[in-house]
């Protein structure tokens, strides 16, 4: 798995990134999105680092549209949220197989 996925926070805004009708998403919405789900307000700076870290690994790209900034997967992001959705769903399926 790359190093990318191993956050928690990265993993979510790209999982709505996937799942947004529009294939894309403001900042503010992205945010809002993570802390009704983690019920719990996110650090702007925090927040607005995972995604700068997302846009310069090239799994998620920024545009700005007016005032705000615009964020969708790229090809390679989806490949790679698609990819961790199908091993979820096996070990949800069978149960993981690594388990002794």
């Amino acid at each position: 798995m790359s190093k990318w996925l191993r956050s928690g926070r990265r993993r979510d805004i790209c999982f709505l990134l996937a799942a947004a009708e529009a294939g894309e998403l403001r900042g503010q919405q992205l945010k809002s999105r993570l802390e009704s789900h983690y019920d719990d307000r996110l650090e702007p700076k925090s927040f607005y680092g995972s995604l700068s870290a997302l846009v310069d690994a090239g799994f998620v790209e920024k545009r700005t549209e007016g005032l705000h900034d615009v964020y969708a997967l790229t090809d390679g992001g989806d490949r790679r949220v698609r990819e961790h959705a199908e091993w979820v769903r096996d070990c949800l399926e069978s149960g993981d197989e690594t388990d002794g």
